[in-house]
């Protein structure tokens, strides 16, 4: 290095210098770490070259000592520690280990939440108090938030006096409301990203292992929304008309594919990113022994591929997208904009849209659902239908220790007859209609209607 001068080596990996780039005439002395290409330089405060000599013995002493006694070597912030582990994980996304947006949720949590908790804290000093502390600092740090929020929209409110000004609050669109409070699903995530930097600055030897949290995080995983039989059939239902609303060519083509795009993901069990990466080279009809058609499609997502099989109305579905999408060749996505392109957001706005107008948006328990909803949707009717889940974890690419988790809620019902069996007043229940089985009925109820119409309509003989 240019800027070092004066250097003396006191023995191997032991060396002490002046710098040329400051002012005063002080020395430091740099330490090599046994058996790693690392080094610890620390200034000696002394221009006195005997007395940097002796205390670079010491510096050199206490590194030693910390290796052996297992003592972090180097302190520094949390939130430098924080910001070196998203350079990890970018390097990752470079090699392809992980995809993109797990490295955006992560520099997100650690700007908005980790580093206005402990970021300006040493690395060492953040303990289990610590962990354990945050999920009631971050709800309180969250209402907080929301009732400033709410109190600056009232004051904003009072002084809407002019007319003009009036008219652009009444055009203006109303911001949602949030939640006074963070749900638990949130702060679980928060709270193993947290866990990971710990784990991450263990491995650098920051802290010892023992500073990792061990502890396991008491509060609720994210619950699988999926739809009942009944929520799916008017989900189907009003899909029609809805399609039927709309008011441009763009529109209908839109609400068109997001429509078959719901059927396809209830039928399949696929997850988004393996329908995001679907093509139409993907797409296969093969026939059973008894010369059943079914639907193969070769799928790839989380960097694992595999094949899924699916019923042939499934091939219908299709067959309505490829009719009117622009794009239809071989290495096409099967899943496009209007223009041809890549759906990148696998039609959220459409979907969005259509649950809110459905009244579906929001499920029993009161969570949002989303696209992935479709995906539980098909488990749970599968699951409902009696298939073993070893069968429908190797269909869903999962473990059956997942579904198992997710899932178990549905085994009750599913094993009924079993479990009631003999006991007094109970009868029988039928199996719960599967996804397939809906999807035909309120087929054939629309196709009856339309034949209705159209007879309705015929011409009256003169």
């Amino acid at each position: 290095m240019a800027f070092l001068v004066d250097t003396q080596e006191l023995k191997p990996g032991l060396v002490i210098f002046r710098r040329a780039d400051v002012k005063h005439r002080n020395w430091y002395c740099r330490v090599r770490l046994p058996k790693e290409d690392r080094y610890k330089t620390v200034s000696l405060k002394t221009a006195d070259v005997d007395a940097a000599r002796e205390r670079a013995f010491d510096q050199d002493a206490d590194v030693r000592f910390r290796i052996k006694h297992d003592v972090p070597i180097f302190n520094h912030p949390f939130s430098q520690i924080a910001k070196e582990y998203v350079e990890f994980q970018e390097r990752r996304v470079e090699a392809g280990q992980i995809a993109p947006h797990r490295v955006r949720v992560v520099r997100s949590v650690i700007q908005a939440q980790l580093n206005p908790y402990v970021g300006p804290i040493q690395i060492t000093l953040v303990g289990q108090d610590r962990w354990l502390n945050f999920p009631a600092w971050r709800q309180k740090t969250w209402r907080e938030k929301v009732e400033r929020e709410i109190e600056e929209r009232k004051k904003e409110d009072c002084e809407q006096k002019d007319h003009k000004k009036k008219e652009r609050k009444k055009q203006r669109k109303k911001p949602a409301e949030r939640p006074l409070r963070v749900s638990d699903a949130s702060i679980r995530t928060e709270m193993e990203i947290f866990r990971s930097i710990m784990r991450f600055a263990a491995s650098k030897r920051h802290i010892p292992e023992s500073h990792v949290f061990r502890d396991k995080i008491s509060l609720d995983k994210v619950r699988r929304e999926e739809f009942t039989p009944e929520e799916y059939r008017k989900l189907h239902t009003f899909a029609r008309g809805w399609i039927k609303k709309a008011q441009t060519p763009v529109q209908t083509w839109y609400r068109t594919v997001a429509y078959n795009f719901v059927l396809i993901m209830c039928n399949t069990g696929m997850r988004p990113t393996e329908a995001k990466n679907l093509r139409w080279r993907d797409v296969a009809i093969r026939t059973d022994k008894q010369e059943r058609k079914f639907v193969v499609l070769s799928v790839r997502g989380k960097k694992k591929y595999r094949s899924l099989v699916a019923v042939s109305s499934v091939a219908e579905y299709l067959e309505r997208i490829s009719a009117i999408a622009k794009a239809t060749g071989p290495d096409d996505f099967v899943f496009t904009t209007f223009k041809g392109k890549r759906a990148g957001s696998l039609y959220r706005y459409p979907i969005e849209e259509l649950l809110t107008e459905s009244n579906l948006r929001v499920s029993s328990s009161g969570s949002r659902r989303s696209t992935y909803c479709f995906r539980h949707t098909y488990a749970t009717f599968r699951l409902m239908e009696g298939v073993d889940v070893y069968s429908l974890a190797n269909q869903m690419g999962t473990s059956v220790k997942m579904i198992e988790e997710h899932y178990g809620h549905i085994t009750p019902v599913k094993n009924a007859e079993r479990i009631l069996q003999g006991l007094p007043g109970w009868e029988p229940i039928t199996a719960a209609p599967q996804v397939v089985a809906e999807t035909d009925r309120v087929n054939a109820e629309s196709a009856k209607d339309e034949a209705v119409k159209s007879k309705g309509k015929r011409p009256r003989d003169s």
